[in-house]
């Protein structure tokens, strides 16, 4: 059958289903659906993973025996099956119209997909698979829409606005939820759990600041010290709250270390970019910080971070910008300026 995402939580908390078909281009959204089925398999007792992307070098074949192997380590397993193009062809439509025929037990299909063409919803596949399961398409959101889930995820954090308080929100992301949520997340970060007045609301997300912290993580990944240096300048002098910068670096530092574990275990990496969000614009960026980083380099950036808040609290001589600025050009592989 199909879902709204919104009905999402309600239907897991109900049954799991034996099939769940996720797909749009609105990235949040449809990562944390996929993070909440994934929460009420394990929770159920579905232990066990495997991760499958289609690319160039995925056979159909290489899914048919998923189905069809019990793990060696649990008797209920998930196979997480990522489909980046949105299209299965002919040989993958047969083996997920084979795969509903006869359902494995124990077992649960996960399907993360592209947007679909309109046509794609009458094919004989993905009918097969929404009678059997369920199938959920995530749309952008705009509008009235955008505002209540602004406002619904404020609620999840603690936090409350009024409508001008949400529509200044609205107006700043433009629709983009991942902006949406760091936005919010800033917002605890200053001030806490509770009600925000629109002035707080004004200072902490206005468009006002001539670089902020995203530019700044961009700016370190890419190496231009010189630019990391003016930013975080700029940041300083605009007087964006310390605790925000510490955020953003340590976010993308522990990002770099859960990528390098996943694709050292040998997980494929469009499906690793694919979990932490890191879209088209920003691969390029984030493949050269691997190539250049490793594990103990990025641990000692965490030290630094540890560091740097330890300095913002005053338990801890020294400016807490200058380990900023040192976390910062680390990130782009060199210490000098």
């Amino acid at each position: 059958m199909w879902l709204k995402a919104e009905q999402l939580p309600s239907a897991l908390a109900k049954q799991l289903a034996p099939i769940y078909f996720l797909s749009g281009d609105e990235p949040l959204q449809l990562g944390e659906a996929a993070d909440a089925i994934r929460r009420a398999a394990k929770k159920a007792g579905y232990d066990s993973r495997e991760l499958l992307t289609v690319d160039a070098s995925f056979s159909w074949g290489d899914f048919l025996q998923a189905a069809d192997s019990m793990s060696i380590f649990s008797q209920k397993k998930i196979i997480d099956l990522r489909l980046p193009s949105g299209k299965p062809g002919a040989e993958g439509s047969k083996a997920l119209v084979n795969y509903c025929a006869r359902l494995p037990e124990d077992t649960l299909l996960l399907i993360t997909a592209a947007k679909l063409e309109a046509s794609a919803k009458k094919s004989k596949w993905l009918m097969t698979l929404e009678k059997q399961g369920v199938a959920i398409q995530v749309w952008p959101l705009a509008g009235a829409d955008l505002v209540r889930w602004i406002q619904q995820r404020m609620q999840n954090r603690g936090l409350s606005a009024d409508k001008s308080g949400l529509r200044i929100i609205a107006g700043r992301v433009e629709g983009n939820l991942l902006a949406a949520a760091q936005e919010i997340e800033k917002l605890y970060i200053l001030y806490g759990q509770g009600q925000l007045s629109e002035q707080q609301i004004e200072d902490a997300v206005a468009d006002a600041s001539r670089y902020d912290v995203f530019n700044l993580v961009d700016a370190a990944l890419s190496g231009r010290a010189e630019r990391v240096l003016k930013i975080l300048s700029g940041l300083q002098h605009e007087g964006i709250a310390a605790p925000i910068v510490l955020w953003a670096l340590t976010r993308e530092v522990r990002n770099l270390i859960h990528i390098k574990q996943k694709l050292a275990a040998g997980q494929q990496r469009n499906s690793v970019f694919m979990q932490h969000q890191v879209w088209d614009k920003r691969q390029k960026l984030v493949t050269h910080a691997l190539n250049k980083l490793n594990q103990q380099s990025l641990m000692n950036m965490l030290l630094l971070a540890a560091k740097a808040d330890r300095q913002m609290k005053g338990q801890q001589a020294g400016d807490c910008w200058e380990s900023f600025l040192e976390i910062s050009l680390m990130l782009g592989g060199d210490l000098r300026l």
